[in-house]
């Protein structure tokens, strides 16, 4: 049985109701095997990743910090977050690679 609140307030100008109902959970969303984009990005997120680790930078706002690209957003990228083409090409130079070097590895 749902659960519904009733909440009754009067003053000078009148009486108001306000219910509040139960939440309904989202049903989650699947995603399909294949070349979904989105996990083209978490590819192209764990490629940056290991980039950068191979320059021995193991934290990622040290590395984002000497290259002048912001910190949260650099952090996004590493995640698989979407990101511009312009962003994507200021982060290679960043890691010194070509983009044919960074495409080399980990995509079909």
């Amino acid at each position: 049985m749902k659960n519904y609140y009733l909440l009754v307030v009067t003053n000078e100008v009148g009486i108001y109701l306000f219910c509040q109902m139960p939440r309904v959970k989202k049903a989650s969303k699947r995603v399909s095997s294949g070349n979904h984009p989105s996990l083209e990005l978490k590819k192209l997120g764990a490629r940056i990743k290991a980039l950068r680790l191979a320059k021995g930078y193991t934290n990622y706002e040290n590395f984002a910090f000497e290259n002048n690209i912001p910190r949260a957003q650099f952090g996004r990228y590493e995640r698989g977050e979407d990101l511009r083409y312009s962003s994507f090409l200021r982060v290679i130079r960043a890691l010194g690679v070509t983009q044919k070097e960074f495409f080399e590895e980990g995509f079909d």
